[in-house]
C-alpha cells in the first residue's frame, strides 16, 4: 500500500470525515448561498486536517440551511501560509487555516505559543491555549484585521536530517536547516548553532532535493503528508516546539454576517477542535511506522538528551521578551503561571 493510501486510511479511521452524500445532495437542491467563504490552507487533501475542514464545511452548510457555502482551497492552491494569511487580512479570501507560526506574521504575540520546549504534552498546550490564550488573543487578532475562529493541530515538531540523528545541539552546529519564516524558529536554530534558512512551505521539497538545506523541523504528520521524508534519512523525535494551527476569518467579512451566522461559524469550529487534536495525536505511532517502512530511521531523545536542548533554548525566551514588546511578554508570564497548574 502506498504512503498516501496508508495516510488516507488512517485519516478515515479517525471518523473526521464521514460520507455525507445525503447532506450534500440536499444542499445542491437548496437556493444559492447568501455568503461564500473561501478557506485557504496548505493542508493537503487526504489528511486529518482536510478531513476536519470537510467536517466543518458540512456542519456549517447544513446548520445554516444553505445560507453559507464553504469553499475549501487545499494544498496551497492559493499560496503559501504567509501569503494566504495576508490574503485573508486583505479580504481576498474570507478565511485561512494556517499554523500559528504563519499567523504570527500578522499577530506576532502569537509566537509565544511556539517558544521551544514550552509544553511537554499536548494536554498542557490545550489547557493553556483554551484556558488562557484564546480570550487574550481574540482582541489582538481583531486589531490586525482577523477574527480568531478555532484551533486545529499540527503537533509537536521534530528534526528531519540527511546525514545523522540530532541527539544534541552540537549535531546541528553549522547545518543549514530549513526554518519556518518565524523569528522564534530562527532564534531557536541560532541558539542550537545551526544556520536557519527561511523557506516557504511549498518550496521545501525543492530545497531538500537540491541540497540548499540539510534538513528541517516539522511534525511527523506534515512531513509525511507533504512527502518531505523522501529527502531525508533520519528523523529525531524531539518535540521541541508544539505547533497548533488556527482558522481565522477576515474581520470585515465576518462582521457583516448576521449575528446568528457569526455564532455558528465560531461554535461549530470550537465544537470539533478537541476531536481534531485527539485524532492527530492518536495516529502518531502509526506515522512513525510509515517513516520506518519508507526507509527513514527514527530515534527518540532520552530525557537526559533533552536537557542540553532545553538549556540552550532559554535564550530564545529572553530574545522574545526583548523583540515582541510588553503585551507579548505579559502573555508569556500568563502562560508560565498557567503551566504550574496544567496537567502533566
Amino acid at each position: 500500500m502506498s504512503r498516501r493510501a496508508r495516510l488516507a486510511t488512517l485519516t478515515a479511521a479517525l471518523a473526521l470525515a464521514a460520507a455525507l452524500a445525503l447532506a450534500h445532495a440536499a444542499l445542491a437542491a437548496a437556493p444559492a448561498p447568501e455568503f461564500i467563504i473561501k478557506l485557504a490552507t496548505v493542508a493537503p487533501a487526504d489528511s486529518p486536517w482536510s478531513a476536519l475542514l470537510e467536517k466543518y464545511k458540512t456542519e456549517v452548510e447544513t446548520k445554516s440551511a444553505g445560507r453559507v457555502a464553504v469553499k475549501l482551497k487545499l494544498g496551497g492552491a492559493l499560496g503559501d501560509e504567509n501569503e494566504t494569511v495576508l490574503k485573508c487580512k486583505r479580504g481576498t479570501v474570507e478565511a485561512v487555516g494556517a499554523s500559528t507560526g504563519a499567523l504570527a506574521s500578522l499577530v506576532p504575540e502569537l509566537n509565544v505559543v511556539e517558544l521551544p520546549f514550552l509544553f511537554e504534552t499536548g494536554e498542557q498546550a490545550d489547557y493553556v491555549i483554551d484556558g488562557v490564550l484564546t480570550a487574550k488573543l481574540d482582541p489582538l487578532f481583531k486589531e490586525r484585521g482577523l477574527v480568531l475562529g478555532f484551533w486545529s493541530e499540527n503537533g509537536f515538531r521534530h528534526f528531519g536530517t540527511k546525514d545523522k540523528f540530532v541527539k544534541s545541539p552540537a549535531d546541528l552546529k553549522g547545518k543549514k536547516m530549513r526554518s519556518q519564516e518565524s523569528p522564534v524558529h530562527m532564534a531557536m536554530y541560532r541558539a542550537f548553532g545551526a544556520s536557519p534558512v527561511p523557506i516557504p512551505t511549498t518550496e521545501v521539497p525543492t530545497a531538500l532535493a537540491t541540497g540548499s538545506v540539510d534538513g528541517f523541523d516539522q511534525s511527523a504528520l506534515y512531513t509525511i503528508a507533504a512527502s518531505w521524508h523522501k529527502s531525508i534519512k533520519y528523523f529525531t523525535v524531539t518535540g521541541h516546539i508544539y505547533q497548533p494551527a488556527a482558522i481565522a476569518f477576515n474581520k470585515e467579512f465576518f462582521e457583516k454576517l448576521p449575528p446568528e451566522l457569526q455564532k455558528l461559524l465560531i461554535d461549530e469550529g470550537r465544537a470539533i477542535q478537541s476531536k481534531g487534536r485527539k485524532g492527530v495525536r492518536k495516529i502518531f505511532p502509526d506515522l512513525l511506522k510509515i517513516l520506518r517502512d519508507d526507509g527513514v530511521e527514527v530515534y527518540t531523545l532520552t530525557p537526559a538528551e533533552r536537557v542540553p536542548f532545553v538549556t540552550a533554548s532559554r535564550v530564545v525566551y529572553d530574545e522574545f521578551r526583548k523583540t515582541h514588546g510588553k503585551v507579548a511578554s505579559a502573555l508569556l508570564d500568563d502562560v508560565l503561571k498557567s503551566l504550574k497548574t496544567a496537567p502533566k
